[in-house]
C-alpha cells in the first residue's frame, strides 16, 4: 500500500508534513485553501478511509493514520476559535 504525504500550512504559516498509509487521501484532499472546520472534517474522513483500506487488506486498522489524525486535531486547536481561519494544503504526494 503506497504511503502518501500531504503538507499543510496552518494560519500562522507553520508547515506540517502529514502521513497517510494510502493514496486514498488524494480523493479527499487537494492543494488549496480550506476553512479550518472543512479541513478537519475532510482530513478526518481521508485518514479514516486510509485506515479502512489497511484493514481491508491486512485485517487491522492503521494506528499510524489515527495517530496522524490526533496530531492534526491538536495542531488545529488554537485556530478553531479564529473566525475565517484557513488551512492551506500545499501538496499531496
Amino acid at each position: 500500500m503506497p504511503i502518501t504525504h500531504f503538507i499543510v500550512k496552518w494560519p500562522d504559516d507553520t508547515e506540517m508534513r502529514c502521513y497517510s498509509p494510502s493514496t486514498v487521501v488524494r480523493d479527499f484532499l487537494r492543494p488549496g485553501e480550506y476553512a479550518i472546520d472543512e479541513f478537519l472534517d475532510t482530513a478526518n474522513r481521508a485518514l479514516v478511509a486510509a485506515s479502512d483500506r489497511v484493514r481491508a487488506k491486512f485485517g487491522y486498522a492503521c494506528s499510524s493514520a489515527m495517530d496522524q489524525w490526533n496530531v492534526i486535531e491538536r495542531a488545529a486547536e488554537p485556530y478553531r476559535s479564529i473566525p475565517a481561519a484557513c488551512v492551506t494544503v500545499l501538496s499531496v504526494d
